[in-house]
């Protein structure tokens, strides 16, 4: 069975976007690969940050992937600092990642921009994330648009270090969904969800209250023209509507044109604002019986990191025997 490996930040604050457009595909892949899933708290410290919510969001996260279907008798869950090889494995890392290299990157470039001070854990992200990937030997990677240059890294990395200490490590590919929702900002569907990028009025958060779900969809912009159609490049604020009622609906999205059609943008607002808060409903319900019970989910968390620790430390001990360092 081939290995996936994937990770997400501890911002305790999952959108619609994040579970149609990755976490879904998450669930499914852990019925047919040897799953491991992260929350990369260490990636999140690389920019400035709310220390004293760090833990709590970080156990919301793990409790809204639970909630989303990811099963820890299927895949294995972890935090990312719970499994110190990583670190240790990037150390090693940065010493056949060219400077260049990680400079070129563009996340960095976007991150930084403005900043008067910049952290040199931002600078080295790139490595840390290779580390995540080549500890585990994953096959595969699911990512989205804004990781692929950072995907590409570390297969370079995974590759050089190959050809300069052996056949260590197993290059990584990208794991592309079969089809994958790409959902838009509600407020300028011309941009993709994001909580970065996002006002909050622009995005549907899957804890958000059905009250507010079903407002922020029932005012999302749309276009000119009254005609139910699917086109993203000239009505972006309706094809993104569809998207979401398709998804939501599990359906196809012409099935949901054919249902709207010579219908008014109200009515297929009001019903994709009804279908979202009855997706949502099942979800908010499991979160909330998860964090009634926060010992079960760090009992999950312990469990994962032992099995993952316990492959990532072999990785790490054949890195350095590779390399020449004298055993301990």
């Amino acid at each position: 069975m081939e290995r996936v490996l994937s990770g997400i930040q501890p911002t305790g604050e999952i959108h619609l976007g994040n579970y149609l457009g990755a976490l879904r595909h998450w669930v499914e892949m852990q019925d047919s690969f040897d799953a491991y899933y992260c929350v990369v708290d260490l990636h999140a410290i690389t920019v400035p940050y709310e220390p004293a919510k760090l833990a709590d969001r970080t156990i919301s996260t793990v409790a809204q992937l639970l909630a989303v279907g990811l099963d820890p008798a299927k895949a294995t869950l972890f935090v990312q600092s719970h499994v110190p090889a990583h670190t240790e494995l990037q150390w090693l890392l940065n010493s056949v990642t060219q400077y260049g290299e990680l400079r070129r990157m563009t996340q960095f470039k976007d991150k930084s921009q403005g900043q008067d001070a910049v952290s040199a854990g931002l600078f080295n992200y790139p490595i840390l994330m290779a580390a995540d990937i080549l500890v585990y030997n994953a096959d595969r990677v699911p990512v989205g648009d804004d990781q692929r240059q950072h995907l590409e890294l570390a297969r370079n990395i995974a590759q050089r270090f190959n050809q300069r200490f052996g056949d260590v490590f197993t290059v990584p590919d990208a794991a592309i969904p079969g089809v994958a929702a790409r959902v838009m900002d509600l407020a300028n569907p011309e941009n993709k969800m994001s909580k970065s990028a996002s006002s909050t009025q622009g995005i549907v958060g899957l804890l958000d209250p059905p009250k507010q779900v079903a407002k922020k969809i029932r005012s999302a912009v749309t276009d000119s023209g009254a005609e139910i159609a699917f086109d993203p490049a000239a009505k972006p604020g309706i094809s993104n509507l569809l998207s979401i009622n398709a998804a939501v609906t599990d359906r196809s999205v012409d099935d949901v044109v054919a249902e709207f059609d010579g219908q008014g943008y109200g009515h297929l607002k009001v019903a994709t604002a009804n279908a979202t808060v009855a997706f949502l409903e099942p979800i908010q319900a499991r979160y909330a019986a998860l964090m009634d019970d926060p010992g079960a989910i760090t009992a999950i968390l312990s469990t994962g990191a032992k099995k993952a620790s316990q492959q990532a430390s072999e990785m790490v001990i054949r890195a350095k025997d590779a390399m020449g360092l004298l055993a301990g």
